[in-house]
């Protein structure tokens, strides 16, 4: 008994996620300025994503919840979300909640990113990216691997005009 304790103990010491932690107590706040608070974490740290004016709308261990209004600055020659925010809103999605399992101890990398253009975005786009229990398992047990995670990408009219496929990996950080 007291040795399943202590390995539960030294475990919870070793597998820690400074972004999951702050995640957590950020989704103890009212609910009024979640989004905001998230947005903003998130936003100073990927400049780029602040550039492009993604908004986090949700975030837990499993899945993030992102959106990308169509303002001028994100839009193509056609009026349209243009290709790249859209990939950059798929990857931040991704990314995001990969990066809520990846142990401090590791280094999380976009590995690769297929996308299909569908047809032509109308309005702006939300993001859904999901993983599953066994993929968090996964992640948090081992010092590198690599999994798909999934995201749907949908716009105002509720349809999917892009698919996607990233694929995220994990290595331990060089001491």
């Amino acid at each position: 008994m007291r040795d399943t304790v202590f390995k539960l103990y030294l475990r919870s010491i070793l597998m820690t996620n400074k972004f999951r932690k702050v995640v957590n107590k950020v989704n103890k706040a009212p609910r009024t300025i979640r989004s905001f608070l998230l947005t903003k974490i998130f936003c100073t740290t990927v400049k780029f994503a602040g550039t492009a004016s993604i908004k986090l709308v949700s975030v837990s261990h499993t899945q993030a919840v992102l959106t990308l209004e169509n303002k001028k600055k994100v839009r193509n020659h056609i009026g349209g979300i243009h290709a790249i925010a859209a990939a950059l809103l798929a990857e931040s999605a991704t990314g995001i909640v990969f990066g809520m399992n990846v142990l401090d101890t590791c280094v999380p990398l976009l590995k690769s990113m297929t996308i299909h253009y569908q047809r032509r975005m109308k309005g702006s786009l939300t993001a859904v990216a999901k993983i599953s229990e066994v993929d968090v398992h996964m992640i948090e047990n081992s010092n590198k691997g690599s999994i798909m995670v999934n995201v749907e990408i949908t716009d105002e009219s509720e349809q999917q005009p892009i698919v996607c496929e990233m694929e995220w990996a994990w290595v331990a950080k060089r001491t």
